[in-house]
C-alpha cells in the first residue's frame, strides 16, 4: 500500500505510446502513457479500456464519431469498439484495462506496440 506520485511516473515517460504500469487492481492494471500523433486503429476483443485526461487534450476515433478528451475528464471503450487515440500535442494519459492487454488490442505494429517487459 504505496502511494503513487502520477507526476513522477510521467516524468520518467521519454517516448510516445510506450504505457507504463503504476497500479494493478481486480485484474486490471492502471497504466500511464503520453501521446502525440496518431495510434493504428484498433480493438481490443478480451476488455474494455478506460482512457482519462492527465495532462492535455486528444481525440478518441470511433469509426462513425469523434470523442475529445480533456484534463479530468475519461471515457470508456467497450471490449470490440474499434478506436484510435490522436494528439495533435502531447497529452498525458492514464489508462485502466485488464492485466496483460496489448496497447494495440488485435494488430501487430512494430512502431506502436509496446513489449510487455516494457510495460512493467
Amino acid at each position: 500500500m504505496n502511494k503513487i506520485d502520477l507526476k513522477s511516473e510521467l516524468s520518467q515517460i521519454n517516448e510516445h505510446w510506450s504505457p507504463k504500469v503504476v497500479g494493478e487492481l481486480n485484474g486490471q492494471e492502471v497504466k500511464v502513457v503520453k501521446f502525440k500523433g496518431e495510434f493504428p486503429w484498433h480493438h481490443h476483443e478480451n476488455g474494455d479500456e478506460m482512457f482519462m485526461g492527465l495532462k492535455g487534450s486528444f481525440k478518441l476515433e470511433f469509426r462513425e464519431r469523434t470523442v475529445e478528451i480533456g484534463e479530468g475528464e475519461f471515457i470508456i471503450v467497450p471490449m470490440g469498439v474499434e478506436h484510435r487515440p490522436v494528439a495533435e500535442e502531447e497529452v498525458e494519459v492514464m489508462l485502466f484495462e485488464p492485466a496483460g492487454t496489448k496497447n494495440t488490442g488485435n494488430i501487430e505494429d512494430p512502431g506502436f506496440t509496446a513489449p510487455f517487459d516494457q510495460i512493467t
